[in-house]
């Protein structure tokens, strides 16, 4: 059969993007349909614009400790509305660059909703094409607990385009985005209250990194609600919002932002139409080569619920354009020692084993840990502190884990995840001379284990 094209992508998020771009660069004939936004959430409201509000916020900070170095400013004083205005000028850019990255590479771009009507065919403004290949990369969408007053939360869908900065923000929920705008609303000025229902914030982190982030953010202003959940939400007469929490107790807001899960984005997909199945938690369920049930069907990204960062989809999509296209380049995207930052304030880098995970598979280790008040901190009155560690194997002197919490540790932790990658041992740190003064060069400079 003649097919229309080689590979028809749904999504034009980062992964399905990457996964058009190279195909139809190794000569495969490409369309990509698109029914919302170029980039995907990362772009448009996810990654690109949390990472300039956590610079935006930061601000505040850095007014702040200048008088300490000599600098005498005014009162500053912060407008939402410019923040927002220039943040959507930049996604503008980005989403044109995204649309000249596709069409420059040949692909077909369809800026409309495609809906499958059988593994070979997709239907998109009324009008049918045919692929060998249909690759889903339609991303996740955040969701709301069913709860009564659900409507008058917003997610980071919302958040990202509020018309005015609310004075008191309730975040709820314990993972990246939640403690993410926490620090972005506190920073601001917003009088800050974060509400999740386990004892401690960042599930499946190095112990010692939620708790370091939990002290910071304490002195940082943000009233932290362990062990605490919504029962409902009531929207007063004057606007402002009655958040009632399972113990009764009623915290009063002007805006409750919800940050508790993502779900896969497969509304109106036509998968009914496919043999696709999911898996228990409603994701695309695929193999180790991003196949579904439906051998013609093929799904990355969020929407496969395994490893939701952008730089995992885009080698996903790098995978699947290879192992279609140009198999003798192909290899399978090793999903051991990703790394990972967390853009609190401070921020957190980590890549490889926590504490817990080390022990449990049985390592015998080393724990290194560093806590110091940072130089730039030193002439100011800040009282934030660092945290860097390292978990090695006993037996072998290979370095399992490396965490921070402080200034710039994505940044730090990015290059030392090479090191990790390449085997590293202590001995490699030990042996590496480092750059003075920074705190980076604190990695190289452990020499005593702390006590088990």
């Amino acid at each position: 059969m003649a097919f229309d094209f080689d590979l028809f992508v749904i999504g034009a998020g980062s992964g399905g993007v990457r996964a058009a771009r190279f195909a139809a660069g190794f000569g495969a004939r490409v369309a990509v349909a698109e029914s919302r936004y170029l980039g995907g959430t990362c772009v448009n409201v996810g990654c690109v614009p949390k990472k300039l509000l956590v610079y935006g916020a930061h601000y505040s900070e850095d007014f702040e400790q200048a008088h300490g170095f000599g600098w005498s400013v005014d009162e500053p004083r912060f407008d939402w509305p410019t923040l927002i205005a220039n943040k959507n000028r930049e996604i503008e850019r980005l989403n044109g660059i995204y649309r000249n990255l596709l069409v420059n590479s040949g692909v077909t771009l369809l800026e409309a909703h495609a809906r499958i009507k059988d593994p070979h065919t997709v239907e998109v403004d009324g009008k049918s094409y045919t692929a060998a290949h249909i690759l889903v990369a339609t991303g996740g969408w955040p969701q709301v607990p069913d709860i009564p007053g659900k409507e008058h939360a917003i997610t980071s869908n919302e958040a990202f385009f509020l018309k005015a900065l609310p004075r008191r923000v309730l975040v709820v929920g314990g993972g990246y985005i939640a403690v993410e705008f926490a620090s972005i609303f506190n920073g601001m000025g917003a009088q800050t209250t974060q509400v999740y229902r386990g004892p401690l914030f960042l599930r499946g982190f190095d112990q010692a990194v939620r708790e370091h982030l939990r002290d910071e953010l304490v002195k940082k202003g943000i009233d932290l609600k362990f062990d605490a959940d919504v029962a409902r939400i009531d929207k007063r007469a004057d606007g402002t919002l009655a958040a009632t929490l399972k113990d009764g107790s009623v915290i009063e807001t002007d805006c409750v932002f919800y940050a508790t899960g993502r779900r896969p984005m497969l509304d109106n997909l036509g998968l009914e139409n496919t043999g696709v199945k999911l898996d228990e938690k409603g994701f695309i369920a695929v193999d180790d080569e991003y196949r579904t049930s439906e051998p013609s069907i093929l799904a990355l990204g969020d929407v496969i619920g395994r490893v939701p960062l952008t730089p995992v989809a885009l080698a996903e999509g790098m995978a699947v354009a290879r192992r279609l296209f140009r198999p003798e380049e192909y290899r399978k995207v090793d999903y051991k020692l990703i790394p990972t930052a967390v853009f609190s304030l401070p921020n957190i880098g980590t890549v490889g084993m926590t504490t817990e995970e080390a022990r449990a598979a049985g390592h015998k280790i080393k724990l290194f840990e560093s806590r110091f008040r940072p130089m730039k901190l030193t002439l100011t009155g800040s009282q934030e502190k660092t945290l860097m560690k390292l978990i090695v194997d006993a037996d072998t002197d290979k370095v399992l884990g490396v965490h921070m919490v402080g200034p710039e540790a994505g940044e730090i932790v990015q290059g030392i995840a090479i090191a990790l990658k390449a085997g590293a041992t202590k001995r490699v740190f030990d042996d590496t001379i480092g750059i003075h003064p920074t705190a980076a060069e604190e990695f190289v400079t452990l020499r005593t284990p702390v006590a088990d």
